[in-house]
């Protein structure tokens, strides 16, 4: 399962991870704008279980619908690529009274993630990739301003969403031990994707330095190497640059934020902690 899998480095993870022989579930928000690309993505590889299912990942409500329908559908998952993501620059609030950048780029994962932790363990060995930012390392968890109520900035609340992501994996990693699921994450690097084109302040910024961008497939290959090589079947709680375990912040190293944030996200999604 590939989340943000209709365009960017979801488009081509999807893509690879089918020509590959794979069954591939695409999870987009859009099905008109989702369908052609499941259908190039089948034609292109050969493989005709390509699957999508859609959801909004801004919404709880939606990413339960989700993982109840494929559940419905499949008693097995092996891989499950966090990858939908989004930047914005005015502070935005969700359905569900949350800050959008958040919502999305952690609660989504969080949520998602645990509603289908059974399915995974079931299907043991198995893995939850997720992608993060080098943002991350510039940034810390305001657990005193979450939602960015007091104080909103695009590249502060897109950096504590990431921080979270590196946070999520080393907390689900250790709660996954003995289990013969892994979690890793990782920097893509900065890819030249539409991310980050939801305003004209964004859309004139990735003009400019998009030639200076990865293409999406070289930003895929990381998530790509993560889900697939035998190489890290067995390694989990570690963060990836260009395929290789690399040095995360120090607070994304922290057991006492990570637990924290945990138990945070838990009662912002209604879950166990």
């Amino acid at each position: 399962m590939v989340t943000g899998a209709n365009s960017g480095i979801g488009k081509v993870t999807a893509l690879e991870l089918a020509r590959m022989g794979a069954t591939v579930i695409m999870v987009c928000r859009n099905r008109e704008r989702s369908l052609p690309v499941a259908e190039t993505i089948r034609q292109a590889t050969g493989n005709p279980a390509v699957e999508l299912m859609i959801a909004d990942m801004a919404s709880q409500q939606s990413i339960r619908d989700l993982a109840r329908d494929f559940r419905q559908k499949y008693d097995r998952l092996h891989v499950l690529v966090n990858n939908a993501g989004l930047i914005i620059v005015n502070r935005e609030v969700t359905v569900d009274g949350l800050e959008a950048t958040f919502a999305v780029n952690h609660l989504g994962y969080f949520l998602l993630t645990n509603l289908l932790l059974d399915v995974l363990k079931a299907s043991a060995p198995a893995r939850v990739v997720s992608v993060s930012s080098g943002a991350h390392a510039m940034s810390t968890i305001a657990f005193d301003d979450l939602m960015g109520e007091r104080k909103y900035s695009m590249w502060r609340a897109y950096g504590q969403s990431k921080l979270a992501n590196v946070l999520f994996t080393a907390e689900l990693a250790r709660r996954l031990e003995g289990t013969g699921v892994t979690a890793n994450c990782l920097h893509p690097g900065f890819v030249g994707s539409n991310f980050a084109t939801g305003s004209r302040l964004g859309k004139t910024v990735m003009k400019l330095i998009r030639p200076f961008a990865l293409t999406p497939e070289k930003g895929a290959e990381t998530s790509i190497y993560l889900a697939t090589s035998p190489e890290v079947q067995e390694t989990t709680g570690r963060y990836f640059h260009k395929k290789r375990p690399v040095k995360s912040s120090q607070e994304s190293t922290d057991p006492a934020v990570a637990g924290r944030l945990w138990q945070v996200s838990a009662e912002l999604t209604g879950l166990e902690p």
